[in-house]
C-alpha cells in the first residue's frame, strides 16, 4: 500500500499579503495575474502596513478579498480621485488601484487624465480587455472596430461609436506623468503552433515594480495591461489568447511611453 501524501500548499511570496480567500476571477481572466504581480511588488518592500488599495467598479473590485491590505471603495470611475485626497492627507502612504477601461477611459477618464496632469504621487494599473466585464459585455472605449458586443451586436461602428481610445497615449501625452507604460498581459502564442509564452507576465512585473518606484520618486504612474475577457468575446480561453494577440497587440503596442526617472534604465 502506498501511503497517501501529505497537503500541498502552492504559496505565491509572503504569505502574509494573502487572505487565503479562493479567487472568483473567470478562467483565463489576467486580472488575476495581475494582482499576484502587486502582492509580490508589495511584498518585495514591505508596505503592507503603509499600503492602501482603492477599488472602483469593475472585475477588480473584488481585489481587496485577496490582499490583506487597507481598502477603499470608490463610486464608479472615481477611483483618481479618492487616490488624490488619501494622498495629500497622508503622503507617506502607498496608493494605488486597479482599473478596467471602461472604469478608467469611459465613466473616469476625466479624473483619471486631471489627476495625471497633476502629476498627482498616486499608482494607476489599467486592465483592457476592450469591453466591459463586469456588467454585461457591452462595447467599451478600447473596444476594436468590428467586436461584437451585447451593444453593437453588428460590430463598433466608426460612424456610430468612433475609434478605439487610446488610454495610455492620452496620458503619456500630459506634462504630469512621470511613468507610462503599456504592456501586453496574457500568454502569447508564439509561431509554433499552439505553443505559448509568459513574456507578458515578466515585463508585468517589472511594470508593477517601476510604477509603485514612481510614486515613492513622487511621481505620478499609470500603467496599462492590455487583457482578454473570453466570456465576453464568447471565445475558449486559447481563442481569447490569439484574438487579443492578433488584434489588440497591434491596436495597443507595447512600450515604455514616459520615464521621467529613468527607471527602465536601471
Amino acid at each position: 500500500m502506498i501511503a497517501a501524501s501529505a497537503p500541498r500548499e502552492a504559496k505565491f511570496g509572503p504569505s502574509s499579503i494573502w487572505t487565503g480567500t479562493p479567487t472568483h476571477y473567470c478562467a483565463g481572466c489576467e486580472h488575476g495575474t495581475l494582482t499576484h504581480l502587486i502582492a509580490k511588488a508589495l511584498a518585495e518592500r514591505d508596505a503592507r502596513e503603509r499600503t492602501v488599495m482603492v477599488s472602483s467598479v469593475g472585475c477588480s473590485v473584488f481585489a481587496h478579498e485577496y490582499l490583506d491590505l487597507d481598502s477603499v471603495q470608490a463610486p464608479h470611475g472615481r477611483a483618481p480621485a479618492v487616490m488624490t485626497g488619501i494622498k495629500r492627507a497622508h503622503p507617506e502612504l502607498l496608493v494605488f488601484s486597479v482599473q478596467g477601461d471602461g472604469d478608467a477611459a469611459s465613466i473616469g477618464l476625466l479624473e483619471l487624465l486631471h489627476a495625471a496632469n497633476r502629476g498627482e504621487p498616486i499608482t494607476i494599473f489599467m486592465v483592457n480587455n476592450a469591453i466591459y466585464g463586469m456588467t454585461g459585455g457591452q462595447m467599451a472605449p478600447t473596444t476594436p472596430v468590428g467586436m461584437v458586443t451585447t451593444t453593437s451586436p453588428e460590430g463598433r461602428s466608426v460612424p456610430q461609436a468612433g475609434y478605439p481610445l487610446d488610454t495610455t497615449k492620452l496620458v503619456a501625452s500630459l506634462e504630469g506623468p512621470a511613468y507610462v507604460r503599456r504592456v501586453f498581459f496574457p500568454i502569447s502564442p508564439t509561431p509554433a503552433p499552439d505553443f505559448f509564452n509568459a513574456r507578458g507576465a515578466l515585463e508585468g512585473m517589472q511594470a508593477v515594480r517601476h510604477a509603485f518606484d514612481a510614486q515613492e520618486k513622487g511621481g505620478f504612474a499609470f500603467v496599462e495591461f492590455v487583457s482578454t475577457c473570453s466570456v465576453n468575446w464568447k471565445m475558449s480561453v486559447l481563442d481569447a489568447k490569439r484574438y487579443a494577440a492578433q488584434v489588440l497587440a497591434p491596436l495597443f503596442p507595447s512600450g515604455v511611453l514616459r520615464d521621467r526617472f529613468g527607471l527602465e534604465r536601471r
